[in-house]
């Protein structure tokens, strides 16, 4: 094969700019066979579809997807609040928990109405974008967000703005009689009704500050600052006489810089620097936490810091350390770097001494997306979802045994949350995956747990996922059961025995079966091994010919943080592949080995091996499904993704490069070491640097042999833009080609209509062998901008 020569980034920019002509492939036998059937519909037709199927648009042929449920009021009212309908003609009702009355609190055309009375215009669905409608039956009131707004409807029906709440930079006590401030890295104690304050610290510096947790580069790019506005970061005991917080100390810690060239409202592009704690880095931001009896230097007028005596703690992503009071003591959870173990600290606030009251470790890493640690003073102490026996189970650690506990859950399943405890202490009730063997083991139920011991009492036993909300007294449970082949029917249960006792909605397609769509199928399979079963899913396009061939696309994201295939009805009509496999291919999703959701041995694999984990699986599971279904093309094979499905779009046409011949990667995070510590080390633990080099996509960059656009936001705040940079930069120094799109000022979340075009138009062209569409008139062009002076 003929060595292609390297591009320029300025190159790739303008190739990838509307309009410009890529040159078209030649057609493969498989192109030339498919012809000869009957015509699809035009390659705009098929972007048109494909518009209809992607996110609100496919909502918009459906009702009773999700109803949205949320248990509201006091005692005295509580009740259920949800939503019927779709996004044009939605009610929203409040039913009485008390009563079992429902009634109608407001619709779609009611709000708009009081909308474009408020305003004085005509206020369209389109203008208003609708969302986040609550109520509060105490107050009988309607909160919702619309016009950039937030806006409260009352008794009278009519609609009023509410006034933004500035936000709380200080730290009130629970008394509200004192409140700390932070300034110049320091914090200080202020009597509310005097004024008079009293330094907590005094040596905090920039790179030491006292209670200010590391910025997030939103907050840096919404206020234009390296050092934005924060909030006192701490924790009041719950008589206002202590104060707990903590120290962060980035000396030495490598910083990432960004460029946003497109600033809103501003000609010129601005810079910054910015810490972000890095997977592999030699040094990360540590956190000290420390105790001071506030009421005392308040009366005396000097603070004493009382150092917590634990270890200090990696700060692994922009946010605090744990911190909270239980029973009127400090405690505090540590996770060790690496993941290796965790362990909860309680303290005694007047002296800082601590005792661990629960402990875990185990190897190789504590993977903390399946296991958790949580107070619960109420049972006497931690519960804690450990993957100590192989499977994410429920133990009860007190804490005169903090490595051991008592095992509430046992089997060869997974415990998801904890989502209540029993005002009595006599149960708790759980989410639960793959305990029942002859279901799907990516479906929820729910269970309730007897801490007396003996059986599990299932209270969801329809065999389906149970997308599940228990009411905070447990009496209650509202479930949205469906499966990717069963609409949703959400019911109201009886918290005890999860005995229906009300219908609420069922999901309706008719409309989006009308408008010619295929619905999903799912479809399970063998892993590359020939022995472990693993799922996926098919995505046809709509008026699905199968006397035709059609291109293989995957949807892709081997993350063993999480899972990938739909197990909803709801989320199996949102996901992109509806909307991709409309410009005329199968798209397919796979859950491989080293995804989540399966037990500790299933998703071993990953462990220091993200770049090879799954890969084989993908390939095995697509030529299982051509096998079963000859009109898929395996001499035809995309695949794309975003973020960790970004890094794994690139690492499959790199690493299969005879397979996977066309990839989109979105936001990927392409080298470990230049994403937040958290993801990555929580399946690579400390590795070492060789491993951390052979995990990385530049280092197989020489390998590219088809066709690979890179997606990336310039402003990403989640996976830095210099990743894809770098990536486009080992390609071009290995001989390789690559394309590549920057959108400016987007974030880690590029998926506006300008991306789904950009993907469409590539495969189209590299996969399909197809011209895409032309682009619409041409716009007069826009004013001059006049500089500022």
């Amino acid at each position: 094969m003929k060595k292609p020569a390297a591009v320029s980034l300025l190159a790739l920019a303008v190739a990838m700019q509307p309009g410009f002509a890529l040159a078209r492939p030649a057609q493969t036998p498989a192109m030339q066979t498919a012809a000869a059937h009957t015509p699809p519909p035009s390659i705009a037709e098929r972007y048109a579809a494909a518009d209809t199927f992607l996110g609100s648009g496919i909502a918009d042929l459906i009702d009773n997807a999700n109803v949205a449920p949320s248990f509201v009021g006091s005692d005295k009212n509580a009740g259920l609040f949800y939503r019927t309908g779709n996004r044009s003609s939605q009610r929203f009702l409040f039913l009485d928990l008390g009563t079992q009355q429902l009634r109608e609190v407001a619709t779609t055309a009611s709000l708009l109405a009081a909308l474009s009375q408020a305003s004085g215009k005509a206020v369209t669905l389109d203008d208003a974008h609708l969302a986040d409608v609550d109520y509060d039956p105490d107050k009988a009131t309607l909160g919702f967000a619309a016009l950039d707004a937030h806006w409260r409807i009352g008794a009278d029906g009519k609609a009023e703005k509410v006034a933004p709440e500035a936000p709380q930079l200080d730290l009130p006590s629970p008394d509200g009689k004192t409140k700390i401030v932070a300034r110049g890295y320091n914090l200080y104690a202020v009597d509310v009704a005097s004024g008079r304050e009293v330094a907590l610290t005094t040596d905090g510096t920039r790179e030491q500050p006292y209670g200010r947790s590391i910025p997030e580069l939103s907050q840096i790019l919404r206020e234009g600052t390296e050092e934005p506005a924060m909030p006192v970061s701490g924790a009041w005991s719950p008589d206002g006489r202590y104060l707990l917080s903590w120290r962060l100390d980035t000396r030495e810690v490598k910083k990432l810089s960004i460029t946003q060239q497109n600033p809103p409202g501003s000609f010129y592009p601005r810079s910054f620097n910015y810490v972000y704690p890095l997977a592999g880095a030699e040094k990360l931001p540590q956190a000290t936490r420390f105790v001071v009896d506030v009421q005392s230097a308040l009366k005396t007028g000097k603070a004493k810091v009382v150092p917590v005596q634990m270890p200090a703690e990696s700060i692994l992503y922009p946010s605090p350390p744990d911190m909270n009071w239980v029973n009127g003591k400090p405690r505090m959870q540590w996770t060790e770097r690496g993941y290796r173990q965790q362990a909860v600290y309680v303290a005694d606030p007047a002296t800082g001494a601590t005792k661990i009251v629960a402990h875990e470790a185990v190897k190789p890493v504590i993977t903390v997306t399946s296991s958790m640690i949580f107070p619960s003073p109420e049972l006497g102490g931690e519960l804690s979802i450990s993957e100590r026996s192989g499977w994410a189970q429920l133990y009860l650690v007190t804490p005169d045994n903090p490595d051991g506990g008592k095992a509430l859950t046992t089997g060869n399943w997974e415990v998801l949350s904890v989502d209540n405890v029993a005002e009595d202490k006599s149960s708790l009730i759980v989410t639960g995956v793959g305990r029942e063997e002859v279901r799907n083991p990516y479906w929820r139920a729910l269970y309730r747990v007897s801490l007396k011991g003996g059986a599990l009492t299932e209270l969801t036993p329809e065999p389906l996922d149970h997308d599940a909300q228990v009411s905070p007294d447990g009496k209650w449970i509202v479930d949205q059961m469906s499966s990717p082949t069963t609409p949703t029917r959400a019911v109201l249960r009886d918290g005890a025995t999860g005995k229906i006792v009300m219908e609420l909605a069922k999901a309706d397609d008719s409309r989006l079966l009308a408008a010619g769509y295929t619905p999903p199928e799912p479809f399970k399979g063998v892993a590359a091994d020939g022995k472990t079963p693993i799922y996926g899913m098919i995505f046809r396009p709509a008026h699905f010919d199968p006397k035709r061939s059609y291109p293989v696309i995957d949807n892709v994201y081997t993350g063993p943080t999480t899972t990938d295939v739909p197990s909803t009805w709801g989320m199996a009509l949102r996901v992109p592949g509806n909307s991709v496999a409309q410009i005329g291919a199968v798209v397919v999703m796979i859950d491989g080995t080293g995804t989540s959701r399966r037990g500790q041995e299933f998703r071993l694999p990953a462990f220091q091996n993200l770049g090879e984990v799954g890969l084989d699986d993908h390939i095995t599971l697509i030529r299982q499904m051509a096998a079963k279904y000859p009109y898929m093309d395996v001499n035809r094979v995309g695949v794309f993704g975003g973020s960790a499905g970004g890094y794994d779009t690139a690492r499959f046409v790199l690493r299969r490069p005879d397979f996977f011949k066309v990839g989109v990667s979105a936001s990927g995070n392409h080298d470990l070491r230049l994403d937040k510590t958290w993801w990555p080390e929580v399946s690579m633990g400390e590795a070492d640097a060789a491993t951390w080099e052979r995990n990385s996509n530049m280092a197989v960059a020489n390998q590219l042999k088809g066709h690979l656009l890179l997606v990336h936001g310039d402003i990403d705040d989640n996976v830095p833009v210099t990743e894809s940079f770098r990536l486009a930069k080992a390609l071009i120094d290995a001989g390789r080609d690559v394309d590549m799109v920057v959108v400016p000022n987007a974030t880690h979340n590029v998926y506006q209509p300008f991306f789904w075009k950009k993907l469409r138009d590539y495969f189209t062209l590299y996969l399909l062998g197809e011209t895409p569409p032309p682009l619409g008139p041409v716009k007069p062009a826009a004013p001059a901008v006049a500089l500022a002076h």
